[in-house]
């Protein structure tokens, strides 16, 4: 077996290779949904760690390792949501940058 034959994939490569085309209304409820809980991961992620740490003014022995790791899960979690509803298109939304099969038509 060959090496080149593992390095090409069938897979489409490119940021429109991992999109995922849905109906509008599909796409609407997940950029909402996905926002709302990315927002409220994220804020309670902080709250979470400020209380761990006493407002960032507790000594390294006093923090509370638990609260402040959940915390930083809570952003990260959030973080990811996010990332991850951006996939999301609708079939009427506007051509990637990336996308060279179009002409350019900026002076």
């Amino acid at each position: 077996m060959d090496d080149t034959d593992d390095a090409q994939s069938t897979e489409p490569s490119g940021p429109r290779g991992r999109e995922v085309e849905v109906p509008m209304r599909v796409y609407k409820t997940v950029t909402v949904v996905a926002t709302l809980l990315a927002m409220v991961g994220v804020i309670a992620g902080f709250v979470l760690l400020d209380s761990a740490t006493n407002r960032a003014t507790a000594e390294l022995s006093e923090v509370n390792v638990v609260l402040a790791l959940v915390g930083l899960a809570l952003i990260v979690g959030g973080a990811a949501v996010y990332a991850f509803s951006t996939r999301f298109r609708t079939a009427g939304m506007g051509k990637s940058k990336d996308d060279s099969s179009e002409d350019s038509d900026n002076g």
